[in-house]
């Protein structure tokens, strides 16, 4: 089975500023879950390139570590979703929560799920793949090809 593996070496150095911010053992286990539950790491996957889905699952496993608060101090906000309105004196915050996880809302709550968004923009797409010509048979027995 060609799965896309883990090398947390070569994931500090695509993102360095997590480096101290999330464990090796912390970020295997994001990646397992990205190769779960948001991008098949299996044979079956929809990106057949190993070495593409890696680079996709490194950008999913920044996205999940920053969505968690690994950048602040390990401290996630508290608030789903984006801030969609806030005023200062008496302190209010609305958030838009209606972005679930694996929607495209959701991808960009960080820079790392807009890229990971963007770079698996083609499969998302439709495309269209004609059948191959039938043949018919009529009643009186000829054949005709389209």
């Amino acid at each position: 089975m060609a799965v896309a593996t883990f090398d947390y070496a070569a994931w500090i150095t695509l993102f360095p500023e997590f480096q101290g911010a999330v464990s090796e053992e912390r970020a295997a286990l994001l990646f397992a879950q990205a190769g779960l539950l948001y991008l098949n790491n299996t044979d079956c996957s929809t990106v057949q390139d190993v070495a593409m889905r890696q680079q996709l699952l490194y950008l999913l496993v920044a996205h999940l570590a920053a969505l968690s608060g690994a950048l602040d101090g390990g401290k996630p906000s508290g608030i789903v979703g984006r801030v969609t309105e806030a005023t200062e004196g008496s302190v209010t915050v609305k958030s838009d929560n209606g972005m679930k996880p694996g929607s495209g809302g959701w991808y960009g709550l960080t820079n790392y799920g807009l890229m990971f968004w963007q770079a698996t923009a083609w499969p998302r797409s439709g495309s269209y793949i004609p059948a191959d010509p039938y043949v018919f048979e009529s009643i009186r027995g000829a054949v005709w090809r389209r």
